[in-house]
């Protein structure tokens, strides 16, 4: 073991470039983990099971599974979820549990993505799953999809600096992303999938010319605003190089190799595909029905059914982008989850390190774009966590993730400011849920925007829509008791200069008395108006903790 060791923090210098003796950040040999991370998509529900190996850090696939599903067919007057898509979905992910804790697992990250993103029942789905098989499954926004595509494929691909645009085509979705291996300049997600546009505009078999046409021009519509954002980022003369992610590009890799080399790669991880060959590809396809391109070296039944709406996607995006050449890379989302696990854990210090930030760079952002005053919001900020953090384990037991999440809501609880100082927590709610935050899963973004909700006037209520729109009890009952603490928060700064300068809490538990103890930022000022807002806030507080607040200044002791 010693020497594997010696071997490892070798390979680790040559990979940092250190020299001998040199180690810029402490090394702590780290066991590996078993992972899988789980894509309930439009079409296809995927699994990965990996071993991450964090002395490297890496990690490399030790099983894979895909079970194609169609979750996306979705009842045409409802919207919903149908009870044979949703048993389809649910028998695929029985199986694919039982197969990653064979393989002894330790965690299990699933994400659910268009399908389920966008139908009335979608996270009365989710929720079923968690009853019925123990699976906690996180929705994740288009933007947040695009976000862990991008880190998926920036752990098999390495961009030399030079921009490239990635194309993730999916059953309901397509994502844009444009980077250069750094902070991604743009996320673009568009509701066009090989699903949709099959169930949508497709009614003949072969395609007739009018469908073909109709299909093609709707495509072509629906992207060009996508390609513009995409490329309104690009700086003058820069040359960029396009990559492909999933399925449908990487069934048509197979049967461009099938057809031009007589042989499919293995792996088709840097395969190539010229516009050309693919326009060919789809003139061919066109003229056959379902079962004769089922037929083709590569194609699958199931894909033959939806691979030429997906095909003309690719297509109508290369003309768009003035791509000629695709290259296939063969991470992507899930892998891209297993990335994200990774960062947030800190085991990850290579040219991904900035990644490790997003959530915060994304809040900061979104205060920025809403006009917060990040001087005040970082004080209220501030005076929640020492709040939450001198509680712990005392009036509340929430952990880590909480905290972050309490954090994010106290820097952009005034955000609502932006659109009316009145019924402004109201406002703030409405604008954090739909900011598109990154790093951040659907329910996490709603625990956020409901903290921010209640920072003033009236507390949680089961009557209130958003309230109700948190998926469980153990969210609701967080929000119950983080809301208070920000409210606290917010008083402690009434002014908005900085009168407070530090709060210390003291708890009786025999009294059930929690002293607030404030030390003033200047001697003299008897900080009267923070007290005053204090004594008229702290009542939610009380009634949740079932406590008694006094707040009094430190220096009058």
């Amino acid at each position: 073991m010693e020497r594997i060791k010696d071997y490892n923090q070798a390979l680790i210098r040559c990979l940092y470039g250190w020299k001998d003796g040199q180690q810029p950040m402490p090394f702590e040999w780290k066991p590996e983990h078993i992972l899988a991370a789980i894509d309930v998509g439009t079409n296809s529900v995927h699994m990965v099971v990996v071993r991450v190996e964090p002395y490297l850090p890496s990690f490399s696939i030790i099983a894979a599974e895909k079970e194609t599903v169609r979750l996306g067919e979705r009842c045409p007057k409802t919207g919903e979820l149908t009870p044979e898509a949703m048993q389809r979905t649910t028998n695929a992910l029985r199986r694919f549990k039982t197969r990653a804790e064979s393989l002894k697992a330790e965690s299990i990250l699933a994400v659910a993505t268009s399908a389920t993103r966008e139908a009335p029942n979608g996270q009365d789905f989710l929720k079923h799953i968690h009853k019925t098989l123990g699976l906690e499954i996180d929705l994740i926004s288009g933007a947040e999809e695009a976000r862990r595509i991008y880190l998926g494929v920036l752990s098999a691909m390495e961009f030399q600096e030079q921009p490239h645009i990635v194309i993730d085509i999916g059953g309901g979705s397509t994502e844009l992303i444009l980077g250069s291996g750094h902070e991604p300049r743009c996320l673009n997600s568009t509701k066009l999938g090989a699903v949709r546009l099959s169930r949508e505009f497709v009614t003949t078999d072969p395609l007739s010319n009018d469908e073909f046409i109709t299909l093609q021009t709707y495509i072509r519509g629906m992207m060009e605003r996508s390609v513009d954002e995409v490329l309104a980022d690009l700086k003058p003369g820069e040359i960029t190089k396009l990559v492909g992610t999933s399925g449908t590009i990487e069934t048509l890799a197979m049967l461009h190799s099938s057809h031009y080399l007589g042989t499919i790669p293995d792996p088709l991880h840097g395969y190539q595909i010229s516009l050309k060959d693919l326009q060919a590809l789809i003139e061919m396809m066109r003229h056959l029905n379902a079962k004769g391109r089922s037929e083709m070296p590569g194609m699958s039944e199931r894909r033959s059914e939806i691979i030429l709406p997906g095909a003309l996607i690719l297509q109508e995006s290369m003309i768009l982008l003035n791509q000629e050449t695709l290259t296939v890379c063969q991470r992507a989302l899930r892998e891209g989850v297993i990335v994200d696990w990774m960062l947030t854990r800190g085991l990850i210090e290579d040219r991904l390190r900035y990644q490790s930030s997003v959530r915060k760079r994304s809040v900061l952002s979104t205060a920025k774009k809403y006009q917060v005053n990040l001087t005040y919001s970082d004080r209220v900020a501030e005076f929640s966590l020492s709040l939450f953090d001198q509680l712990q384990s005392i009036l509340h037991h929430w952990g880590e993730e909480e905290r972050d999440l309490l954090w994010a809501s106290a820097i952009l609880h005034n955000s609502g400011h932006f659109i009316s100082h009145s019924a402004h927590h109201k406002h703030s709610y409405y604008l954090i849920r739909h900011g598109n935050l990154l790093g951040y899963t659907e329910t996490e973004i709603e625990a956020i925007a409901n903290l921010a909700r209640y920072h003033r006037k009236s507390g949680p209520k089961s009557r209130h829509e958003n309230y109700r729109n948190l998926v469980s009890k153990t969210l609701r009952q967080m929000v119950d008791e983080l809301s208070p603490i920000l409210r606290l928060a917010v008083a402690l700064d009434r002014r908005q200069i900085g009168a407070i300068r530090a709060v210390t809490c003291t708890y009786d538990e025999r009294s059930k008395t929690l002293k607030l103890k404030l030390t003033p930022t200047h001697p003299e000022d008897d900080c009267a108006l923070e007290i005053w807002n204090l004594n008229e806030k702290k009542g939610e507080f009380e009634k949740v903790f079932g406590v008694q607040v006094e707040p009094v200044l430190q220096h009058c002791l």
